[in-house]
C-alpha cells in the first residue's frame, strides 16, 4: 500500500490516492484479481462464486452488508450491499484472509 498518512481530529488514516485531481492520478484505481483465472472481479455473482470455491459461506446477518463468513476460521469479509462502492480497503480484506487467491492491482 502507498500513500499518504493524515492526522486530523485526532484520527489517523492513509489516503491511498493524494494526487486523484490530477490527470494522472485520476486513472489510476484498484482492481481486485483472482490469482488461479487471472480474472478481476467485476460484481459480487464473480466474487460468491469465486469465494464458495475456497470454503467461504454467504452470511446473512446483516441485510446492508454483502457478507462471507469461513467455518474453519473466525474470519469474516464484510463489503458494502452495493459493488460500486467496493474500495481499495475491502479488497486488501480479502486478499489478507486469501493469500495465494486474491491480489490488489492498479488499473
Amino acid at each position: 500500500m502507498s500513500g499518504v498518512w493524515v492526522f486530523k481530529n485526532g484520527v489517523v488514516r492513509l489516503v491511498e490516492n493524494p494526487g486523484a485531481g490530477s490527470l494522472q492520478g485520476a486513472s489510476r484505481g484498484k482492481v481486485l484479481v483472482h490469482l488461479p483465472t487471472n480474472e478481476v472481479v467485476t460484481s459480487y455473482q464473480v466474487l460468491e462464486q469465486m469465494l464458495t470455491s475456497i470454503g467461504w459461506e454467504r452470511y446473512y446477518d446483516d441485510p446492508q452488508l454483502f457478507q462471507f463468513h469461513k467455518r474453519s476460521t473466525v474470519h469474516l469479509i464484510s463489503l458494502p450491499k452495493d459493488f460500486k462502492k467496493l474500495k481499495s480497503m475491502h479488497m486488501y480484506d480479502i486478499v489478507v484472509k486469501n493469500r495465494n487467491v486474491f491480489e490488489v492491482r492498479d488499473s
